[in-house]
């Protein structure tokens, strides 16, 4: 085993400030730290980057203000006796889904997967024929119904923290959903799935250089533009994932919570880890609510027991992600926008044609 990568005080001001802040120059990011240099900045935040401490810039959007149709995100948890290899091998036909990672588990296999959804009843009905047909025995789906809150971690703060004050009145954040307000262009949406990604730094020029492969003639102009117009529009913004600590000694898991009402679970949700050396992201759902987090392990170990104590929580799940850092069988991509259309400004996928090739597998598999 290697040795155990320590984050230095330096490190640790510029994390924190850069995690508040992601529009910070590096003159600024300066005065957080006793380095004398500006190039001592850019090399050590280069250095966070390289160890995957830092991950950014990346351009978070907010998928509603897309079409104008409505466009959800599903939250899945998928069960299966089969082998991973098979369950995502008929999942991969559905090209909506943003995220596939495996759930640690001492029984059944068991995966998380999140939709892009244009059509909830739809998406469902894709898993309902996985499980007719016995690719997966059983699945829960649940709509996001907010906008996804993210808190990056105070890398001064308690890495084990205690859920005393979970239920105490605090400010929420304004979780409402946009709606689709401006006109995007082909340009705007062909460059959307970079930026989301963090393409290269989300670097312009190397976005501009990968258009072109595909004979699209962008102008350096037109897709500045277009990144300027999103931000204006609020359909991005600029955001930087930082992890509490390197990725060996991090663990990954998503909390499902449903107190007894919308105002507790907004409250649990905001609570929660609050000023902790945790990294978190927190959505409402039809029922409850989702944190997803990263943290030390310790902070799981107790987790679900303190959860116990809150006779308000009245569900309670959490589901820690299978061999982290990533495994073989973890997913992710941008948004697919393909078949967004412009005139009409609205997004549906293709769900005839998942279920015709999914169904094309299953024969082929009898």
């Amino acid at each position: 085993m290697g040795k155990i990568r320590r984050i230095t005080e330096n490190e640790k001001k510029l994390l924190n400030a850069l995690g508040r802040n992601p529009h910070m120059s590096m003159e600024e990011l300066l005065t957080h730290t006793t380095y004398r240099w500006e190039r001592t900045v850019k090399r050590r935040l280069a250095r966070l980057k390289e160890e995957e401490i830092l991950m950014g810039p990346l351009y978070d959007i907010n998928y509603t203000k897309i079409s104008r149709n409505p466009l959800h995100k599903l939250y899945c948890i998928i069960e299966s006796d089969q082998s991973y290899e098979t369950v995502i091998s008929y999942l991969q036909f559905i090209d909506s889904i943003k995220v596939i990672f495996p759930v640690l588990s001492p029984h059944k296999r068991v995966m998380t997967v999140i939709f892009f959804s244009s059509d909830d009843k739809e998406t469902t009905s894709l898993l309902k024929i996985l499980k007719d047909n016995n690719i997966i025995t059983d699945y829960i789906a649940r709509v996001w119904c907010s906008r996804r809150i993210v808190e990056n971690p105070n890398l001064f703060g308690d890495s084990n923290p205690p859920l005393d004050g979970l239920l105490d009145p605090c400010d929420v954040p304004d979780m409402s959903l946009p709606c689709h307000d401006t006109v995007w262009s082909e340009c705007d949406i062909r460059i959307l799935p970079y930026l989301q990604g963090g393409f290269k730094g989300s670097k312009l020029i190397e976005i501009l250089r990968e258009e072109r492969k595909s004979e699209r003639t962008w102008t350096y102009e037109q897709i500045k533009y277009s990144r300027e117009k999103m931000l204006h529009n609020k359909l991005i913004e600029k955001v930087y994932f930082v992890h509490p600590f390197s990725l060996d000694q991090c663990i990954q898991f998503d909390l499902f919570v449903k107190p007894r009402d919308i105002t507790l679970t907004e409250r649990i949700l905001a609570n929660f880890a609050r000023g902790a050396r945790v990294y978190k992201e927190y959505v409402l759902c039809e029922e409850g609510g989702f944190i997803f987090c990263f943290s030390h392990p310790s902070f799981l170990k107790d987790l679900m027991h303190n959860l116990d104590h809150f006779d308000e929580i009245e569900e309670r799940e959490v589901y820690p992600v299978r061999g982290f850092p990533y495994g073989k069988y973890f997913f992710s991509r941008p948004m697919t926008l393909d078949y967004f259309d412009v005139d009409s400004q609205t997004l549906n996928y293709p769900y005839s044609v998942y279920k015709e090739k999914i169904r094309e597998k299953i024969e082929c598999q009898q």
